[in-house]
C-alpha cells in the first residue's frame, strides 16, 4: 500500500506551523468540498483524504508520532517508547555486529508486547507455555453524517480468529497417550539465527508443550484458532470522525492457551452531508435569506443535528455573514459542551426579477460605494 505524505496532501512544508497547516486546509476544505462539486467523487475522495491528513497534523500529539514513525505510529494501541527501545536496540545490534550488551531477560522485557517479540527472545520456551493475548483487528464502517454527530448503535458483521471448537483452541486432537514432541525434542521451542544472535520461538509442532500430545487438528490445521463471522454490536459514541479509531472491548482475535481476546477497532469513514459542513466540533450551515429578511431582519427556523432552531437575523445583514448559535454544533468524544453551529448567510435576489421602482429606491438607500475598498 502507498504511504501517504500528510504535509504534501495539504501543500505545506514539514516545518509549517500550526496556523498554516489549519489555513491550508480550510483553502482546500472550500475547494473540494462535497456541496461545492456535487456528484464530483474524486472531489469527494480528495476531501476526505485532506479532513485525514489534518486530523493528523491539526493534532499537536499526532503530528509529533507521524513525524517520528510515520502512519505506524498512528496505529490503534502503537507505544512511543517501545518503538524506540526496538530502534535503539537495532541500532546497537548493527554498530557491534550482534554482540549486544542486552541480556536475554532485558530484550524479553522490551518486547514483550511489541509484535510479539517477546516469545522470540525468552529463554527456554518458558514463555511458549503461557497464555497469549489475541491480536486487535481493524474494521472500515462507512457513517451518515448525522448518525456520525448524534452517535448510534451498529450491528455488523466481521470476519475473525475464534478458538477452535473441535480441539478446544489446542490445536491437537488428543491421542492413546502423551509422546516428546520431535520438532523440538521436548524442550517446547526451536532455536535459529539471525547473523550473530540466536533467536528462540515457540515450536510450531506442538505449541510449545514439549509433548506431542495429539495429532493437528484438521479443522484449524493445528493452530487452534479458525476465522469466522460474528455479529457484533456496537456503541458508536457522538462525534464520530473519519479516520479516527473506535474500540470494541474483547472482539479481536481471540487469544491462544486461554489468553483474553484482542480488541476490534472501527475506521469510521463519514459520509459528507448536503447542508452542514465540519471543522472540528463546529459546523457550518449556508442559510438562504430574503432581500427583506436581510434589510429589515426577521426570525427564521434553522435545522441543527438536535431538532429545528429559532435563530434572529439581524437587519441590515449582509451575504456571507456569519451567525453564532452556541452549542449545536458536535458534542465531541469526551468532552462535555458541544461545539458551536455557524449560519453562513447568504442574501437571495428573486429570480423573477423585480420592478425598476423598486430597484431604483434600492440603488438609492447605498450611502456609499460599495465597491469602494476592490481596488489594487
Amino acid at each position: 500500500m502507498e504511504k501517504k505524505d500528510y504535509y504534501k496532501i495539504l501543500g505545506v512544508e514539514r516545518s509549517a506551523s500550526a496556523d498554516e497547516i489549519r489555513k491550508a486546509y480550510r483553502k482546500l476544505a472550500r475547494k473540494y468540498h462535497p456541496d461545492i462539486n456535487p456528484g464530483d467523487k474524486a472531489a469527494e475522495e480528495k476531501f476526505k483524504e485532506i479532513s485525514v491528513a489534518h486530523e493528523v497534523l491539526g493534532d499537536a500529539d499526532k503530528r509529533k508520532r507521524y513525524d517520528e514513525f510515520g502512519e505506524a505510529g498512528l496505529s490503534p494501541g502503537f507505544d512511543p517508547e517501545k518503538a524506540r527501545a526496538y530502534q535503539r536496540w537495532q541500532e546497537q545490534s548493527t554498530q557491534t555486529a550482534g554482540a549486544s550488551h542486552y541480556s536475554e531477560e532485558d530484550l524479553s522485557d522490551l518486547f514483550g508486547g511489541f509484535g510479539g517479540l517477546g516469545d522470540i527472545f525468552r529463554g527456554r520456551g518458558s514463555s511458549a507455555k503461557q497464555p497469549r493475548r489475541g491480536e486487535d483487528i481493524e474494521t472500515h464502517m462507512e457513517i451518515d453524517f448525522l448518525d456520525a454527530v448524534r452517535g448510534f448503535q451498529a450491528n455488523f458483521s466481521i470476519q475473525r480468529p475464534v478458538s477452535c471448537s473441535d480441539c478446544k483452541g489446542s490445536g491437537l486432537v488428543a491421542d492413546a497417550e502423551a509422546k516428546q514432541c520431535q520438532e523440538c525434542r521436548g524442550t517446547g521451542w526451536k532455536e535459529t539465527r539471525q547473523g550473530n544472535m540466536g533467536l528462540r520461538q515457540t515450536c510450531p509442532r506442538c505449541n510449545g508443550n514439549g509433548k506431542r500430545t495429539g495429532t493437528p487438528c484438521v479443522t484449524c490445521r493445528g493452530t487452534g484458532r479458525v476465522a469466522r463471522a460474528e455479529n457484533v454490536r456496537a456503541n458508536i459514541p457522538p462525534g464520530a470522525e473519519s479516520g479516527k479509531p473506535i474500540r470494541v472491548p474483547g472482539k479481536g482475535a481471540s487469544g491462544v492457551r486461554g489468553g483474553p481476546a484482542g480488541n476490534l477497532y472501527i475506521i469510521p469513514e463519514v459520509r459528507a452531508h448536503r447542508l452542514f459542513s465540519r471543522s472540528g466540533n463546529d459546523l457550518t450551515l449556508e442559510l438562504p435569506i430574503s432581500v427583506g429578511e436581510a434589510v429589515h431582519g426577521a426570525t427564521v427556523k434553522v435545522p441543527t443535528p438536535t431538532g429545528s432552531v429559532q435563530v434572529k437575523i439581524p437587519a441590515a445583514a449582509q451575504s456571507g455573514q456569519l451567525l453564532r448559535v452556541k452549542g449545536k454544533g458536535v458534542q465531541g468524544r469526551g468532552q462535555a459542551t458541544a461545539g458551536d453551529l455557524y449560519l453562513r448567510l447568504m442574501v437571495q435576489v428573486p429570480k423573477n426579477g423585480v420592478e425598476k421602482e423598486t430597484i431604483e429606491k434600492l440603488e438609492k438607500a447605498y450611502a456609499e460605494d460599495i465597491r469602494k475598498d476592490v481596488v489594487l
